[in-house]
């Protein structure tokens, strides 16, 4: 895959791009504290017939790590830029995981013209409950890695040796002291922050673009809310990923690919 620079405003965009220049183009968001190499392999097996872009968010990966701006606005205006730049300005299907569907449903929302499908993995409409201060807590859990890591292997343990552990293993940074996350701690609070502060339901009614819903069996989206979700737009597709959590495309790679490529056929 080639990697490219984005390069507007105050942030750099790094971008991985796969696939023929003229194929119909797919957008593929990670969530928070991922990164576009976690979508790599989703990329490789969609891009015989798509050309795929991923992203490396504002403050994730090797984009510009300390951003100014981490409004949902500033996130869902660099995927607007990068349809424009980077998938011959569109519109283009957009596929999104945990935040990154949260970035794909604003995106879908504001800029309708861009987004000929959407596809939402484990990602809702945002909001939390006053009481519930969930982006400190995340904040305070990722400040408290153990980083620098001697090794990947140490990595893995220390995160649950999950699929998502080997998954950030693998995107560690190599330092002179050891390997250390491609993300700062307060940047992936202060980012969340403004998803958990507002349910975006306005913008989620306001969606014209076919709309495809996937869970985890295990995953965190409250039922509640999926039920809501689909009231309000009775067209949405909705299929759960068995035995897999809220990280569904790392959990169980084929079936996440699966139904992918089904919504993504003409």
């Amino acid at each position: 895959m080639q990697r490219i620079d984005l390069h507007r405003d105050d942030v750099v965009l790094s971008c991985l791009v796969h696939g023929p220049a003229a194929a119909p183009p797919v957008l593929l968001l990670h969530g928070l504290a991922g990164a576009a190499a976690e979508l790599a392999p989703t990329a490789l097996a969609l891009a015989d017939r798509f050309r795929v872009v991923v992203p490396d968010q504002r403050g994730h990966g090797h984009s510009t790590r300390r951003p100014a701006d981490l409004s949902r606005h500033a996130f869902a205006a660099d995927a607007a830029a990068v349809i424009a730049e980077l998938c011959g300005g569109g519109p283009a299907a957009v596929a999104g995981q945990s935040m990154g569907g949260h970035t794909a449903l604003l995106l879908a929302a504001w800029h309708p013209a861009l987004v000929s499908r959407l596809v939402m993995l484990e990602a809702g409409v945002g909001g939390m409950a006053p009481d519930d201060d969930y982006p400190a807590r995340l904040g305070r859990w990722f400040a408290g890695w153990p980083a620098p890591f001697a090794s990947r292997a140490a990595a893995e343990e220390f995160l649950g040796g999950t699929a998502t552990a080997r998954a950030w293993a693998a995107d560690l940074e190599p330092t002179p002291d050891g390997l250390r996350p491609r993300f700062d701690a307060d940047v992936m609070e202060a980012a969340i922050r403004p998803v958990a502060a507002e349910a975006r339901w306005d913008e989620w009614s306001s969606i014209t673009a076919p709309t495809l819903l996937i869970r985890g069996s295990r995953g965190t989206c409250p039922p509640e809310e999926d039920a809501r979700m689909r009231s309000l737009r009775p067209s949405v597709g909705y299929e759960v990923i068995a035995d897999a959590g809220h990280d569904a495309h790392l959990d169980q790679p084929a079936a996440w690919l699966d139904l992918l490529n089904r919504e993504l056929r003409p």
